[in-house]
């Protein structure tokens, strides 16, 4: 998801929940993202887990694709970008067990801009920042 605000890029990274990122932050921060079931497309996938993990419908008009990248442990993301708004605040996410604890998938979201997206994401999907920025600048009225 990504907005503009007073004219700049803003986009919204999803915090990963759990012990082993609790005290993580630059390079930490990701897309919501998730596997595709079986018989789902990649967008369904996309729309799916940003509900599951940030509790709220991507009811967006439009939907961009920016590709795919693979990250560092060889999984393979295919990501789309949308404009739209959320209140970090109000994020509800699906969780997960650990050792018999219960945790968040995220435990938190929050608009960052451009740049400093690009020192809190996870750096293999650094490289969607830049084909978001492109495309944005590609288009007939720079949005």
């Amino acid at each position: 998801m990504y907005r503009r605000r007073a004219g700049h890029l803003e986009v919204l990274l999803a915090h990963p929940g759990g012990p082993f990122w609790t005290h993580k932050d630059e390079g930490a921060w990701t897309i919501p993202k998730g596997l595709v079931d079986e018989g789902e497309d990649h967008l369904a996938t996309a729309k799916r887990e940003f509900e599951e993990e940030l509790g709220a419908q991507p009811n967006a008009t439009e939907y961009r694709p920016l590709g795919e990248i693979r990250q560092k442990g060889g999984k393979t993301v295919v990501a789309f970008a949308f404009e739209g708004d959320l209140d970090p605040a109000t994020i509800t996410s699906n969780t997960f067990e650990v050792e018999g604890r219960t945790y968040p998938e995220v435990d938190r979201a929050e608009w960052f801009s451009i740049d400093v997206a690009r020192t809190k994401i996870n750096q293999a999907q650094a490289e969607l920042l830049q084909r978001l920025e492109m495309l944005l600048a590609s288009s007939p009225a720079g949005d």
